[in-house]
């Protein structure tokens, strides 16, 4: 398994900044349940301000690792800081963090207003502070006419909303988001990843949000932290992420590949698949044993087979099993034998026009191409083979 390096978990910015109000720092952390290993010496710096997303599948330790610093868990080797203090012994309503849930939790007797005043009276908040708290919380995620209502009058993407202006009344260093968009419908979920993000670069807070969805992290995060196995396997900025992934798993979880595998030739910058022979720009790997070959969809280009013209490294023939029209992109589905198939991606008005049956020819470029080693990360990051019938 691949880790992420002391270089790649660095903040970018100055270190002596992680002492700042915001500033959360996980230090060889912990836990276990039973003899199962849920966080497994995690560290990780965020900065005051930054927005981070944990990144992964169900049971790799991010929401486990969020709880944690909420307090609603504790560790059981390692220490959290958050501003620069330890939090280890303090529970949850004295930490300077609060957390949006999936589940928004309103009380539904209560009125949106008196949803986001509860906290502030629970802290015995004098009541004309509670009101011009309430009235800005509100106004911050524009919902202040709203006030009046009932939880059960509102839409999904309203209650998140109040479930926000609940979160920040207390002003919070620190806020923590649980998959707080997975209830909502995808153009919604789309609407509040804008909101969410301008809502954080206007008041500076830093957010720490766990998601299962590789499209909310890329849009959203200063930096991801790609978990594997209470682990982090990578930690770098989007861009970073997408097109230099640390590993096999990476790869597979961020995007989609094709993936080729096989015997590791040319003195590590290729392989040597049943399909096709994957070269790439440069030399990665070592030895003579498996590896695995990388190429994202949108890298491949097709065209209609022509048995005449031969074939080098980087070529593959198929037969096209598969089109489909995704707006700005038309994708195909090549089926290279029985248990390899490609997708490949084309912008709409460049698009060849194919049809299912027609034999294609699929080639791509050397410096497109990723190489690792092979350990079955592929399919544990969550990549599944397209299907070879139809």
């Amino acid at each position: 398994m691949t880790t992420a390096t002391d270089a790649e978990t660095a903040p970018a910015t100055n270190p002596a900044s992680t002492d700042g109000r915001g500033a959360v720092v996980l230090s060889g952390i912990t836990k276990l349940y039973g003899d199962q290993v849920a966080v497994d010496d995690l560290s990780l710096t965020v900065q005051p301000g930054e927005f981070i997303s944990l990144l992964g599948p169900s049971g790799c330790g991010k929401t486990t690792t969020l709880r944690m610093i909420a307090g609603f868990e504790h560790p059981d080797a390692g220490d959290i800081r958050v501003s620069g203090k330890s939090v280890l012994n303090a529970p949850p309503y004295r930490r300077d963090v609060n957390t949006v849930f999936q589940a928004y939790a309103l009380f539904p007797h209560l009125s949106v207003a008196e949803n986001v005043a509860y906290g502030l009276q629970q802290r015995r908040t004098p009541k004309a502070e509670i009101r011009d708290k309430v009235t800005q919380a509100l106004d911050l995620v524009q919902m202040h006419r709203f006030g009046d209502r009932k939880p059960t009058q509102l839409s999904g993407g309203q209650q998140q909303r109040i479930a926000l202006a609940r979160a920040l009344v207390n002003q919070p260093s620190v806020l923590l988001l649980d998959e707080p968009l997975g209830a909502l419908d995808r153009q919604l979920r789309e609407e509040m990843q804008l909101e969410l993000k301008l809502l954080q670069a206007r008041l500076g807070i830093t957010f720490i949000f766990v998601t299962h969805d590789q499209g909310e992290a890329l849009s959203m995060s200063d930096r991801i932290a790609i978990m594997r196995a209470g682990r982090i396997e990578q930690l770098a900025d989007a861009d970073t992420v997408y097109a230099r992934p640390a590993s096999a798993y990476v790869a597979a979880f961020v995007g989609q590949q094709n993936f080729f595998r096989g015997r590791i030739e040319e003195s590590g910058a290729a392989i040597a698949s049943p399909h096709a022979l994957v070269r790439a720009a440069k030399a990665t790997l070592t030895g003579t044993g498996q590896g695995e070959a990388a190429v994202r969809p949108e890298y491949i280009r097709i065209a209609a087979d022509d048995p005449t013209e031969t074939t080098d490294a980087n070529t593959a023939r198929g037969e096209l099993i598969g089109v489909s029209h995704l707006g700005d992109t038309m994708q195909y589905l090549v089926r290279l034998g029985d248990e390899q198939s490609l997708i490949v991606r084309r912008p709409t008005p460049d698009a060849p026009a194919l049809q299912v049956g027609d034999p294609v020819l699929c080639t791509w470029a050397a410096h497109h191409v990723l190489l690792f080693p092979a350990d079955d990360a592929a399919q544990e990051g969550g990549y599944v083979a397209p299907p070879t019938t139809v």
